[in-house]
């Protein structure tokens, strides 16, 4: 049976939510049937007028605090795209509502501990159901998954194999960490802290694909030349979650790029100058104090527009034969291309893929389609050759 709405947007009043309505209303003026939600409705409101959303989008009053609103608002949509984070904080109802509701669901999320938790919980649920529940559905881990996706194409296409050894190099990046990334990773490092077994979760690569173990991965904690492309790399403080969406991406597809070896790495620079940038960027963690911004908060319009991403993937064949794909973002990763990616992931699951129900990554469960959709509308570019 239809349901009312394709997309809700839970969490509109915060930042990212707030430019996923924006972004909705500014690219698709007709043809999605789309909602507003949060805990108020007269900052819904509020925010539906300052981001030009037109007045007659509809509102809807929910909260990450009572269950029975959390179902009422799923049971309503075909899609839920949530931006209330963090989500081991305030996401545990709402996927265990999906799930029981069949709901399709996207989020942004970060928190390798959480998720993990919610396949454990919900997987099964959300098969039963037909529930399609998508974590990390913006720049973690969307340009990483189908940047993966893009070139083990290519090495298809060339070698008739896929590549076993890729190394992921984030060239250029210019934007923020966004308000939320920030305060999801303090609250992981809070709940390690209360519960050392989180540990092991979190340095284990394959934590997302239960049941699985692959080849020992490159632990990327320290700056190292980099011979394949001639400079000095540098810890990415987002490598521990998209490493494991990788994987899982390679798991629930039935392995089919074979036992990868993958790590994630910042290019820092050549010669002297470039090892003392990447030793300058391994002790720096920009995520640390309280100096970024608060959740809710981020960068202008103007800081946003002038943001953009940078990454290069090298596959590696076991003769030394390469190949390379690379992955460009046109606005800042954490909110501008964020925000278009969390859209166009919920548009995918209402009008381009249907597949089974469970809880799946961008890669597994939209992959081409998916590509297509943010190459056309979100500014992004994926090559491969």
């Amino acid at each position: 049976m239809a349901r009312e709405f394709d997309v809700i947007v839970y969490g509109a009043t915060g930042f990212t939510g707030r430019l996923v309505a924006e972004y909705l209303a500014q690219t698709y003026p007709q043809g999605v049937r789309w909602a507003m939600a949060g805990r108020s409705l007269t900052k819904l409101q509020e925010v539906r007028a300052e981001m030009g959303v037109p007045a007659d989008i509809p509102l809807i009053t929910a909260n990450a605090d009572d269950p029975a609103s959390l179902r009422a608002m799923c049971e309503r949509a075909t899609v839920i795209i949530t931006t209330v984070g963090p989500y081991q904080l305030y996401g545990n109802d709402l996927v265990a509502a999906c799930a029981a509701t069949g709901t399709a669901y996207v989020d942004l999320c970060g928190e390798p501990a959480w998720m993990r938790g919610m396949i454990d919980r919900h997987h099964a649920e959300a098969q039963r159901t037909g529930a399609r529940i998508v974590f990390s559905c913006g720049f973690d881990s969307i340009p990483f998954d189908l940047g993966m996706l893009t070139l083990q194409e290519a090495a298809h296409a060339r070698f008739g194999q896929p590549v076993p050894r890729v190394k992921c190099r984030v060239r250029q990046m210019k934007g923020k960490f966004s308000g939320g990334t920030a305060a999801s990773l303090k609250a992981t490092m809070a709940a390690a802290a209360r519960n050392p077994s989180l540990v092991m979760l979190l340095t284990d690569p394959f934590a997302l694909a239960p049941g699985h173990a692959g080849p020992r991965q490159p632990a990327g904690l320290l700056p190292e030349f980099d011979s394949t492309i001639n400079a000095w790399v540098a810890p990415f403080v987002m490598a521990p979650i998209n490493t494991k969406n990788v994987h899982r991406t390679n798991f629930l597809l039935g392995q089919p790029w074979g036992d990868i070896v993958y790590d994630e790495m910042v290019v820092a620079g050549l010669g002297d100058m470039g090892k003392a940038a990447a030793e300058a960027l391994a002790k720096l963690n920009p995520l640390a104090g309280d100096k970024g911004p608060k959740p809710g908060e981020g960068p202008s319009k103007e800081e946003r527009d002038a943001g953009f991403f940078d990454i290069l993937f090298v596959g590696l064949m076991p003769d030394g034969q390469r190949i390379d794909a690379v992955v460009t973002g046109d606005k800042d990763p954490g909110y501008g291309c964020t925000s278009k990616m969390l859209a166009e992931s919920a548009l995918c699951l209402v009008n381009d893929v249907q597949g089974d129900g469970g809880i799946w990554t961008p890669g597994a469960l939209m992959g081409v389609k998916l590509r297509q959709r943010l190459v056309a509308s979100a500014g992004m570019t994926f090559t491969a050759g």
